[in-house]
């Protein structure tokens, strides 16, 4: 099959990124793959889906880091929709809403199109676009759910604050990769003006309680069609430990990741989220959750599966391939 891997910029793209070793996954089964960076996008003459795209060239290579470097030495060539079979849509929305806001929608919209024209394409534009911020989380069981409110009122803040023991999370309601996360508790009540004030310029704000798991960090567990990704009797999941003075969890914010201990309240939310995840065509996501909570559901991008494949000396990036594979069978 003729897969395209859509990022936000190819330059800034690394060996350890997910992306990266699914594309080397995907070179290793015979498959011919594509990168392509949101701002190349086009809509052509003859009302197709383009794209100026570097192909990988047809040989083997050792790492992800041969593949990323063989694909620098690569000219872009003109494709369209009709040239591949499979897009995956890697590219983080919230990476480009500062310097790029015209590029947050790029990979939704040019996604739509190419799906109309018969590719494959994941995880599914459509429900992507109902994702593209917070509030689709709010659409989950509520008893995986910390309590939270959505709000731009620093009244109903305020009120929030006090009725959860002075200590919650603040967070902008569009926004990934720990940006602009804050802890607030009792000795930041002064404070709490200024930080909604600065949070709220960009949006809503998302105040959620404090759960007090969240200082042992988080678990990400990656599913594929809603299932939990599963080889030799090892889950594709990491437990997130933070940097130390650092709420997030995130690996780029400086965090760090060891073996996930799976417990029965992790398999219990990961069952009553299955079906809505099936429903909504989210192929490969990943879960961050707390305690015996859901913390986030990430849509877009999940990263953490090279360290995952690290950690337990699995290659779980193979089912992945499979899967697509027998998706566009079907």
């Amino acid at each position: 099959m003729n897969i395209g891997f859509v990022v936000n910029q190819f330059h800034k793209e690394t060996p350890a990124y997910t992306t990266s070793g699914l594309a080397l996954q995907a070179s290793r089964m015979g498959h011919e793959v594509y990168y392509i960076s949101v701002g190349d996008f086009s809509y052509t003459h003859d009302e197709r889906m383009g794209a100026l795209a570097r192909r990988l060239p047809e040989k083997g290579f050792r790492n992800t880091s041969t593949l990323l470097e063989a694909l620098k030495q690569t000219e872009k060539i003109k494709i369209t929709s009709s040239d591949l079979d499979v897009i995956l849509l890697r590219n983080d929305p919230a990476a480009d809403m500062g310097k790029r806001p015209w590029a947050q929608n790029a990979g939704i919209v040019f996604g739509q199109l190419a799906q109309q024209q018969n590719v494959l394409v994941l995880n599914d534009p459509y429900a992507l676009s109902m994702a593209s911020n917070k509030m689709y989380f709010q659409y989950f069981p509520k008893e995986v759910r910390p309590a939270t409110i959505i709000t731009r009122d620093i009244a109903d803040i305020t009120h929030f604050f006090k009725e959860n023991n002075s200590k919650i999370i603040l967070k902008p309601l569009q926004g990934s990769g720990g940006k602009n996360v804050f802890i607030v508790d009792k000795k930041d009540t002064k404070n709490l003006n200024q930080i909604v004030e600065a949070i709220s310029r960009d949006g809503f704000v998302v105040a959620q309680e404090y759960l007090p798991a969240a200082k042992d960090g988080d678990i990400r567990v990656f599913l594929i069609d809603g299932e939990p990704i599963v080889i030799k009797g090892h889950m594709a999941a990491i437990h997130r430990h933070q940097k130390e003075g650092d709420i997030r969890s995130n690996i780029h914010a400086g965090g760090h990741a060891t073996k996930a201990r799976i417990t029965k309240n992790i398999k219990k939310i990961i069952e009553q989220v299955t079906e809505k995840l099936k429903a909504d065509g989210m192929f490969l996501c990943g879960l961050d959750i707390v305690g015996d909570k859901l913390m986030e559901v990430n849509v877009f991008s999940p990263g953490g599966l090279y360290h995952a494949c690290e950690l337990y000396n699995v290659d779980f990036y193979e089912p992945v391939i499979t899967a697509i594979e027998k998706k566009l069978d079907r």
